[in-house]
């Protein structure tokens, strides 16, 4: 079978795809490497013209990072998905969906388990980076937490996926309502490969 096996010939041809394919023209600079990664990691060039965010997302994340935050995770495959090599050595990656308390808050709260998961976000919320790719209730939960007075995270990356509730809670986030940078993709598709993929890019200059 003849395909191409060098891993920087393909890395290099897909890129040069994304670039020939991919309109970004509408995105500030600051976001293109993530967006660039968000691409590549569903191969779907027209996800370039969903992805929106604050300019500011880039900076303000590497800050957090640099000054010691942790960054929290809706699920495991967002956390298993960060390339752990482009952070500090004590970065902590969070995630607190399969806590033994959580299924009774969520019962307490009339939720879902993500959007409980989040309530134990409250310690370690103030300044870190979030990054949710699977659950529009967490999202949603992180939105209601902080319009409430909660803690504030230093930045929002969000690509929740599916068909109730995705698109609703990206279009808050992106609303600009909390004054909080971000990075997310509109509508239904995201995914956990999708957010964790735009934090390694902002993440690899650290």
């Amino acid at each position: 079978m003849t395909y191409l096996r060098d891993p920087d010939a393909i890395y290099a041809q897909s890129f040069a795809t994304i670039a020939a394919e991919a309109d970004l023209a509408h995105l500030p600079p600051e976001l293109h490497p993530a967006a660039i990664r968000m691409i590549h990691a569903c191969g779907m060039v027209d996800l370039a013209a969903d992805i929106a965010g604050d300019p500011a997302v880039a900076a303000a994340t590497r800050s957090a990072l640099s000054a010691g935050a942790a960054v929290l995770c809706d699920c495991e495959m967002v956390r298993a998905g960060i390339i752990r090599r482009h952070l500090p050595a004590d970065t902590e990656l969070i995630v607190t969906l399969n806590e033994p308390g959580v299924p009774d808050l969520a019962r307490s709260l009339g939720t879902t388990r993500s959007a409980a998961a989040v309530e134990l976000w409250r310690p370690r919320l103030a300044g870190a980076v979030v990054l949710i790719g699977n659950a529009p209730t967490a999202l949603f939960h992180l939105i209601e937490l902080i319009a409430a007075g909660g803690p504030r995270p230093a930045a929002i990356i969000a690509a929740p996926v599916g068909f109730v509730g995705a698109a609703e809670s990206k279009a808050l986030l992106a609303s600009g309502s909390l004054s909080i940078p971000f990075l997310t993709v509109l509508g239904r598709r995201g995914g956990s490969a999708i957010a964790s993929a735009a934090f390694n890019a902002i993440s690899r200059d650290q």
